[in-house]
This record gives C-alpha cells, sequence and structure tokens, in this order.
C-alpha cells in the first residue's frame, strides 16, 4: 500500500527537480552561451557543449515529470515507488549532472559517467513497471 509521507517525499523531490530543470533551462537560453564563448572555446565545441547541457535539462526536466506522476498514481506499495524514485533522482544527477558539470568544467571524461544515470534511470523505469505488474495481479 501507499501512504502519504512516501507521496509526500516523492511530490517534494518532483517539485525541486522541475524547478532546478526549468532555472538551468532558462539559464542555458539566457547566459550559457555568454559564459562559454568567454572561455575562448572553439565554435564546434561550443555547439557541442550547449547541447549536452540541453539534453542534460531535457532529460532532467521529463524525470521531474515522471516523479510527479508517481507521486500521483493512487495505487502501488510505499517500497515499490521509493525504489523507483530514488533510481529516478539518482539517474537525474548522474546523467543530467555529469553534463552539467562536462559543460561548466569542460572536462569531457565526466562524459564516462553519463551512462550510469542513463542506467539508473532505466532501472527506475523497470520499478514503475512493477507497479504496474503488482497492480494487475491484485485486480485478476
Amino acid at each position: 500500500m501507499s501512504d502519504n509521507r512516501t507521496e509526500g517525499r516523492i511530490l517534494t523531490a518532483a517539485g525541486l527537480t522541475g524547478a532546478t530543470a526549468v532555472i538551468l533551462g532558462a539559464y542555458s537560453a539566457h547566459g550559457l552561451e555568454n559564459l562559454l564563448a568567454s572561455t575562448g572555446l572553439d565554435p564546434e565545441t561550443l555547439a557541442r557543449r550547449l547541447s549536452q547541457f540541453e539534453t542534460g535539462v531535457r532529460y532532467h526536466l521529463i524525470h521531474a515529470l515522471v516523479l510527479l506522476g508517481l507521486a500521483a498514481l493512487p495505487f502501488g506499495s510505499s517500497k515499490t515507488k521509493q525504489n523507483a524514485s530514488r533510481l529516478i533522482l539518482a539517474g537525474c544527477f548522474l546523467f543530467s549532472g555529469s553534463l552539467y558539470l562536462l559543460v561548466f568544467l569542460n572536462l569531457p571524461v565526466l562524459g564516462a559517467i553519463t551512462p550510469l544515470g542513463g542506467l539508473s534511470w532505466i532501472l527506475g523505469w523497470i520499478w514503475i513497471a512493477r507497479l504496474g505488474k503488482a497492480t494487475l495481479k491484485t485486480h485478476q
């Protein structure tokens, strides 16, 4: 069974994750290019870094919505929701966070961390699928 405390925590995480994604997206649209250009990056690297940052923001915001959906589910065990939300949050930090740091620090080696975030998201989605499977079993 789910409980209000779990949903409240996930909802808080969704709100903070979403707000952070919007803030970073706005910065990407209005200030990041000037900051990166001031570091002397060549035009090709500058374009690649902007694209990497935007990819991080896009996936970050999508997964904030996933957290919101998890909090709103009227069914499913709290433990399963917690596991899914933890993996989704880990994906945000590892995938999007590594891209943000890669761009700000111009350290392409940080791109090696990004797939770990993708893996966390995949596992989070699998936990979400478990919610559906458990719900189907209870309604048979």
